[in-house]
């Protein structure tokens, strides 16, 4: 059965935005669709994250997908660098990811601090890629958080299909995005 993991975003939770509409149109599709919430969303750490990614995972094989909003894509890159030379999954639907972040994600300098470790730890992209072929990006033309130029290096690093959507913002619960095609196509298309 094919199964698909759902990595909400920092400051996110399982109900927001697109991901109740993903679970309901993927299980219709009779996928098994598993939303953690996961450790410390306001104040999420690397390793902790990867580590909860990791269990939950638990066995990774092909039909496993993985998708993440924002961090959470994040979470799924440094997940995927710390697998055994031979796993491999299925695929990852990237929503809103990043490697940079403006002035506008920080409100104060405890964000600042938080993304530290996420923005200045490097992504080994060449270990990532033996673990998939599949990498699919969106990003949305207006995210104020994420700058448009970083689907170039998800294309160059990852060889990543990108998908440029208009004017859905940060793709987040405060963006009123409830449904996105693009995202449950992506997941479909990745796991045929």
């Amino acid at each position: 059965m094919k199964r698909v993991i759902i990595v909400h975003g920092w400051d996110g939770y399982p109900a927001e935005g697109i991901f109740p509409y993903l679970k309901k149109e993927l299980e219709n599709r009779g996928y098994e669709v598993q939303t953690p919430f996961m450790p410390n969303p306001l104040e999420p750490t690397v390793n902790e994250w990867v580590s909860f990614l990791d269990k939950i995972v638990d066995q990774p094989d092909t039909n496993t997908i993985l998708f993440g909003h924002s961090i959470g894509s994040q979470t799924i890159l440094r997940y995927l660098e710390t697998l055994p030379e031979n796993s491999k999954i299925g695929g990852a639907v990237l929503l809103a990811p990043w490697v940079n972040l403006t002035d506008n994600a920080f409100e104060d300098e405890q964000d600042k601090t938080i993304a530290k470790p996420w923005l200045n730890t490097p992504l080994d992209w060449n270990k990532i890629k033996t673990h998939t072929d599949n990498f699919t990006a969106i990003f949305s033309d207006n995210d104020s958080l994420v700058p448009i130029s970083d689907s170039k290096i998800f294309k160059n690093k990852l060889n990543a299909k990108i998908i440029i959507e208009h004017n859905k913002g940060h793709f987040s619960g405060s963006d009123e995005i409830t449904e996105l095609s693009a995202a449950l196509e992506s997941i479909l298309e990745i796991s045929k």
